[in-house]
């Protein structure tokens, strides 16, 4: 076989072992270990940022009714990694649009620990599940911003008023987080089929067209 054919040969058998995660044109921007970031995945972070951000506005009218809680565990699900990119964007748009407050703090550690817990189950295909882990996140949303209130509340008024005043409003919250529980339980059952089916086709488009 002379050169041209095996450098032919080589070519495609390259592009037919390229991924969801990888394509033929795609420019590498950086590379650390086993994560590439390309510029079709800065196109997708800003597009699922945009999502998230324009979702939660259009529901900022709805008490405790949103749909971050559904894209973020949708696109740690089919993005994986990107996700570590997209929430801290969302955040700094969110800080950008409302000014800084200690819901800031709380964001930091809400929307990774659901990206952490989608990420456990991300192979898993069931509506019923992600409906269940939705609904569970929204139930205990309050207790997570609990324990970043707490800890602030600690540093400025010592352990037992800060302890006492972290439950306080914890406990004045549950009504609002089981309205979050009740909405992110069926926000998932009804969008996660139909929303599963729109991933699978983008899924299959670019690996069609990275061929």
């Amino acid at each position: 076989m002379d050169k041209q054919s095996k450098k032919t040969a080589s070519s495609a058998k390259r592009g037919s072992n390229t991924s969801f995660d990888e394509t033929a044109d795609s420019v590498s921007i950086w590379k650390k270990g086993k994560i590439r970031l390309t510029a079709y995945d800065i196109a997708m972070m800003g597009m699922m940022v945009a999502i998230m951000v324009a979702s939660k506005e259009a529901l900022s009218f709805l008490a405790n009714i949103e749909l971050v809680s559904f894209w973020v565990i949708m696109f740690t699900m089919y993005f994986g990694w990107r996700i570590w990119f997209v929430i801290p964007a969302f955040i700094l748009i969110e800080c950008s649009i409302y000014s800084l407050g200690i819901w800031n703090l709380m964001y930091f550690l809400v929307w990774p620990v659901l990206a952490a817990v989608a990420w456990i189950f991300r192979k898993v295909d069931s509506a019923w599940l992600w409906s269940i882990i939705s609904g569970a996140f929204g139930l205990s949303y309050g207790f997570l911003c609990t324990i970043v209130y707490a800890l602030l509340a600690i540093l400025n008024s010592g352990f037992a008023v800060g302890m006492k005043s972290a439950f306080a409003w914890w406990i004045a919250g549950i009504p609002y987080d089981i309205v979050h529980c009740i909405g992110n339980f069926t926000i998932m059952l009804v969008l996660y089929r139909p929303m599963h089916k729109v991933m699978q086709i983008l899924e299959n488009s670019r690996d069609h067209n990275s061929r």
